[in-house]
Formats: C-alpha cells, structure tokens, sequence
C-alpha cells in the first residue's frame, strides 16, 4: 500500500502540483494550483488512484463498521476517481458489488431528466468522492443531491485536501472526511500559504 501511495504521490508532484498565482474556483487567490485531472485521468495515475482509494475505503468502512454500496461525487473532478475505485474493487473482488455514479451540477432537461447518473439507488450506503476540496462546496452539493435521492453518507474520500478549510467545512455538516493526500505531502509545510480576496 505505502509503495503504491508513494507512487502516486510522484505522479500528482510531477504532474498536478503547480506554483504561481491563480483564481480558484471558489473566487479566492491561491499560490498553488492542482489541476489533479492530469493524475486522475493518466492511465497509470488512474490505476494507481483506484487501488490506493479502494484500499483506504475498505479500512475506514470497516474501521466504522459500514457496508458501502456505491461511490461518486459531483462531475467532473469525482468522475475518475469513483471509477477507478470502483474497477479496483471489481477486480480485487467481484463480489464487493462497489458501483459507481455521478452527481450532475444541474438535472438534464431531456429524457428521465436526473440529477444522479449512473448506478445508485436510494438507501445505498455512499462514499462520496472528490479529486480537490478547498472550501469543500462541490463536495456538500454532492452530498445534499445524494441526501435529497434517499442516500446515506457513510463518509468522504477525497485525493486532495488542500487544508484550506475544505474539510473543517464538511465535517461541521456531520460527515468524516478522508483525504489521501494532503497540501503538506504535495509541497511541504511552507510558510507561503494563500493569500485570499474571496471564499466562496
């Protein structure tokens, strides 16, 4: 597992992890940006991400004493990483019956017009994912969608906390977060932090 995690760890360095000053998507400035896309959707980032976050949702459902049903997040930074997870359960083990879906931003306007694609029912244990969390906004949007359709949130994983209080943000609302990696094991403990003129 560590050597797996150590791996990905690179790949995410050397791909997504970049320095400069950037807008955010919640309006806030920041001096690092992770465009985590380019590890989640590198076929061997992809490989590396299902199995390092399937491992870890075995520990922590079996750490809280849950059966998880299905994992997803709100499109589009969920979408690779509760695929991955769910092709490395699959073939681990068949039987794990771990599905995967997608929380759309707005629900379609043609045909069964849902705001949840894919394979999710309501009653289904849920391990609500996301690739980045800053203020953690798309994650609780997802979350409600899934709460409003008769899903139970057994926790959060996410591939990055970027410890921009993301996560403080969520867990008021009641649900464990799990991040695989966080902003220190990216780039340190640096001093330089954000400087911000808006959090959304």
């Amino acid at each position: 597992m560590s050597s797996l995690k150590e791996q990905l760890l690179e790949i995410l360095k050397e791909r997504s992890v970049h320095r400069g000053k950037f807008t955010l998507a919640s309006g806030g400035q920041s001096d690092l940006y992770i465009d985590a896309r380019l590890t989640t959707h590198d076929p061997q980032g992809a490989i590396l991400v299902g199995r390092v976050g399937w491992e870890l949702v075995k520990q922590v459902a079996y750490e809280l004493g849950v059966h998880i049903d299905s994992i997803g997040g709100l499109t589009m930074g969920a979408d690779p990483v509760a695929l991955s997870i769910g092709i490395s359960a699959h073939l681990e083990d068949s039987s794990s019956g771990l599905q995967t879906f997608v929380v759309r931003k707005s629900a379609k306007t043609h045909g069964r017009q849902k705001l949840i694609e894919g394979n999710f029912a309501s009653g289904d244990s849920v391990v609500i994912t996301e690739d980045v969390i800053t203020t953690g906004g798309s994650t609780l949007q997802a979350i409600q969608t899934v709460e409003a359709a008769g899903g139970k949130i057994a926790f959060v994983l996410v591939l990055v906390d970027r410890g921009e209080g993301g996560r403080e943000n969520i867990e008021k609302h009641g649900h464990k977060v799990v991040p695989i990696f966080t902003r220190a094991d990216l780039i340190g403990t640096d001093a330089g932090r954000r400087s911000h003129s808006a959090v959304a």
